[in-house]
C-alpha cells in the first residue's frame, strides 16, 4: 500500500500524464513573428510588501529556456499585473492598493520601455477608481487600458496617448450582488478583464457574483455598454477569476478560483453569445486539501489549456477536442514551488513560465509539442512575491 501512495504522489509531482489519450488534433503551432530562438524581454510584476523591488525586466533564451533578471523599477508599491503595448513600447501596470494620493481607490501607471534595454521609465498615473486593482488589459489598437478593480467591483477604462501616458477615464461600469460565499463573495470582486480578439467585447470575471460579464466596446472612444448577453451565469460558489479565448475565439475559457474548475464556454462572434459547453476539475480526484485557482492560458496551436492551482501548487494540462470544444485532463505538473499566482506561455509556444508567489520564483517547464504536457526545463529565476509574467511583443 505505502508503495502505491508514493508512486501516486510521485506521478503528481513529477507530472505523471493522467489521461494518456490525446484527442485528435490537425492544428501546428502557428508561426511566431521574429527569430524563434532570440532572446525576448518579460517583466514580472510583484506584491512590494516584502523584499519584492517592483516590477522586474528580464531576459528569455528561447533556444534553451534560460533566464536573466535584468533589473527593477521601484517606483509604484504592488505593482502586481502588467500589460504591454502591442507595438512593445509602453508598459501599464496597477498599483493594487486601497489608497492613492490620499484618496480611497488603488491606480494606474504607465512606462515607457527602452526597446534596448529593457529599462522602464515612468510616465504618469491614473486613479484606478476603485480599491486593489487586479488586472489591467490593453486594447488591440494600443489606445486604452482596462482595469479591473478587485475590491471595487468595477472596470474603467482609461485612454492611451501615444507616447503612452494614461488620459483620465472615460467609462465605468459598477457591477452589482453577491454570492453564496460569505467570506469571499459578500459582494462584487471584478477580478479580470479582456478584450476579444475582435476588440468589440469586453469580458469581466467578477469572483463576488460568479458572472462573466458582457461589454459592447467603442475603440474610438473607450466607451463600454452592456452587451445584447449582458453575461454569462457560472456555478454558484464558483468564483470566477481569469479568462482566456482559443485562438479561433469560438470558446473563452474561464477559470474558477473558489471551486477550483475550468468552465468551457462557446462564443458566437457575430452576436457575442456564450453558452457553457462543460466544466472540468483541475485537481487529481485523490488531492483532498485546499486549492484556490488562479490563471488559465490556452496555447498558440489551440490544442491544449493550462491552469494554475494554488494549494496543489500545479499546472492542470488539459487536451483540446475541436469538434466539441470540451477538454480533457492530461496532466498536474508542479510548478516546484509554492502557490503558481500567474504564469505565461512563451510567444514560440515552446516553453510555459510560472510564478510561485510563496517560494518567490519563475519556473521554466518545457511544452511538448506533440502532446502537451509539461516537464522541467531546469532553470528558475528568483524574485520576490512574483505574481504577473508579461512578455514584450516582438515588432
Amino acid at each position: 500500500m505505502t508503495g502505491c501512495l508514493n508512486r501516486r504522489r510521485f506521478l503528481v509531482l513529477t507530472g505523471g500524464v493522467v489521461g494518456a489519450a490525446l484527442w485528435p488534433s490537425r492544428r501546428s503551432l502557428p508561426s511566431f513573428p521574429g527569430e524563434v530562438n532570440k532572446p525576448m524581454r518579460f517583466y514580472v510584476g510583484t506584491y512590494t510588501g516584502g523584499e519584492s523591488k517592483g516590477i522586474y525586466q528580464c531576459s528569455f533564451d528561447p533556444s534553451n529556456g534560460s533566464i536573466k533578471v535584468l533589473g527593477a523599477t521601484g517606483n509604484i508599491p504592488n505593482p502586481s499585473f502588467l500589460a504591454a503595448d502591442p507595438r512593445g513600447r509602453y508598459l501599464v501596470a496597477v498599483s493594487e492598493t486601497s489608497e492613492f494620493e490620499g484618496k480611497p481607490g488603488g491606480s494606474v501607471h504607465a512606462f515607457a520601455v527602452d526597446r534596448t534595454s529593457g529599462g522602464l521609465t515612468h510616465l504618469n498615473a491614473q486613479p484606478s477608481h476603485g480599491a486593489d486593482p487586479a488586472y489591467v488589459f490593453i486594447d488591440a489598437r494600443g489606445r486604452f487600458a482596462l482595469v479591473a478593480n478587485y475590491t471595487g467591483g468595477n472596470v474603467c477604462a482609461f485612454p492611451v496617448r501615444e507616447d503612452g501616458r494614461l488620459d483620465p477615464l472615460v467609462a465605468n461600469v459598477q457591477h452589482v450582488g453577491k454570492g453564496v460565499n460569505l467570506k469571499r463573495q459578500e459582494r462584487p470582486h471584478a477580478h479580470s478583464v479582456i478584450l476579444d480578439p475582435a476588440n468589440r467585447r469586453a469580458f469581466s470575471a467578477d469572483l463576488g457574483i460568479d458572472r462573466v460579464m458582457v461589454y459592447t466596446f467603442d475603440p474610438d472612444s473607450g466607451a463600454l455598454a452592456p452587451a445584447e448577453q449582458p453575461e454569462a451565469v457560472m456555478a454558484p460558489g464558483s468564483g470566477p477569476r481569469h479568462l482566456d479565448f482559443s485562438p479561433e475565439a469560438n470558446m473563452l475559457y474561464v477559470i474558477n478560483e473558489l471551486n477550483s474548475t475550468v468552465t468551457v464556454l462557446s462564443y458566437n462572434n457575430s452576436t457575442g453569445s456564450l453558452a457553457e459547453v462543460h466544466s472540468v476539475s483541475t485537481l487529481p480526484s485523490s488531492f483532498k486539501g485546499e486549492n484556490t485557482c488562479a490563471d488559465i492560458h490556452a496555447h498558440p496551436s489551440g490544442r491544449f489549456v493550462y491552469a494554475s492551482n494554488r494549494g496543489h501548487d500545479s499546472i492542470a494540462v488539459f487536451a483540446v477536442e475541436l469538434s466539441s470544444g470540451k477538454i480533457r485532463t492530461l496532466q498536474h505538473q508542479s510548478t516546484l514551488g509554492q502557490s503558481p499566482r500567474n504564469f505565461a506561455i512563451d510567444p514560440t509556444g515552446r516553453f510555459l513560465l510560472a510564478a510561485n508567489q510563496r517560494s518567490h520564483s519563475i519556473v521554466v517547464m518545457r511544452i511538448n509539442q506533440n502532446d502537451g504536457t509539461l516537464a522541467p526545463a531546469g532553470d528558475r529565476a528568483e524574485i520576490p512575491s512574483p505574481v504577473c509574467i508579461r512578455f514584450l511583443p516582438e515588432v
